[in-house]
């Protein structure tokens, strides 16, 4: 019975999570070189290595004007600029619910912007490069301004979310990120399934206990 109630208010639980949306920014650390930031789910090399995208471009080095190479990042990453097709769109669609992402976020500039879409590209949250550092004036040698920051989801923004868009000045410099991490959540019906388990792990547990003879005194 007692594992039905925890049963139930795990679902409570659920339910309240839900009905309050946000995203925000987790933390922001000073790259370092070489990297060592949260496992990256996509390190924009080749292969399974680059998510799919729209616009932007997966580039190496820098190029002076063009693009620069994130502090701490190494083989590919991801830019948008004035050489690149704009805005550059990050499909992340296929993860489902998640909880946080992170990412390198190169020489931060006042004029990049990032925004949190959902699959109908609706604006669900948007950032912008004074909102790490103020003022923005990145440095792709510094690593206080090429940091990882860490962004976390929640409520209907953890189910919604589907893309990450970048933009920038098309005069200025480039927006570059890499080695960007995942962090998804079980389906509904798989925090359903956990929550059984436990119920019924509880309800061993009861059992093997209520086995237990204390000794008798003759």
């Amino acid at each position: 019975m007692r594992s039905l109630k925890y049963l139930a208010a795990g679902a409570v639980l659920m339910c309240s999570v839900a009905a309050n949306a946000s995203i925000t920014i987790g933390s922001i650390t000073p790259g370092t070189n070489p990297y060592s930031g949260p496992t990256p789910t996509y390190d924009f090399d080749s292969g399974a290595g680059t998510p799919t995208f729209t616009g932007g471009a997966v580039v190496s080095g820098s190029v002076s004007g063009v693009h620069a190479q994130p502090y701490g990042s190494a083989g590919g990453y991801y830019s948008v600029g004035p050489g690149d097709t704009q805005p550059g769109a990050i499909d992340l669609s296929s993860f489902g619910n998640i909880s946080s992402l992170s990412f390198l976020w190169g020489s931060v500039d006042s004029y990049n912007v990032l925004n949190f879409l959902d699959a109908a590209d609706n604006v669900l949250a948007s950032f912008t490069g004074s909102d790490i550092f103020n003022p923005a004036n990145g440095n792709q040698t510094d690593p206080n301004t090429n940091p990882v920051v860490v962004f976390l989801l929640s409520g209907s923004d953890v189910t919604n979310f589907a893309k990450l868009q970048l933009t920038t000045n098309p005069s200025q410099n480039a927006f570059e990120i890499d080695n960007l991490a995942i962090n998804p959540v079980p389906e509904p019906a798989t925090w359903g399934l956990m929550l059984l388990g436990f119920a019924g792990v509880g309800f061993a547990m009861r059992r093997t206990r209520s086995k237990v003879r204390l000794p008798q005194i003759a």
